[in-house]
């Protein structure tokens, strides 16, 4: 799936993805490929990323939403 997770002032990550997992205000979640639509915001805490080659990648935020469907995720953190 492809990701692109966005700060104000930059890009931490644009790619392809097998695995997100993300801090939601309701608890910590995953998202893989062929996930349903999804709007969610997101609480301080760290994404973790599982590349296509099986490389993990970790990002601290302090919050942000994310907005999924069809295999497309745009994160906008703080």
């Amino acid at each position: 799936m492809k990701v692109k997770i966005t700060k104000p002032d930059s890009t931490l990550y644009d790619g392809e993805a097998k695995l997100l997992q993300l801090p939601g205000t309701g608890g910590l979640f995953e998202i893989m490929n062929n996930h349903a639509p999804i709007i969610s915001s997101l609480r301080r805490g760290v994404i973790r990323l599982v590349a296509n080659d099986d490389q993990e990648q970790t990002f601290d935020i302090r919050g942000g939403v994310v907005k999924g469907q069809q295999n497309d995720l745009l994160i906008l953190v703080q």
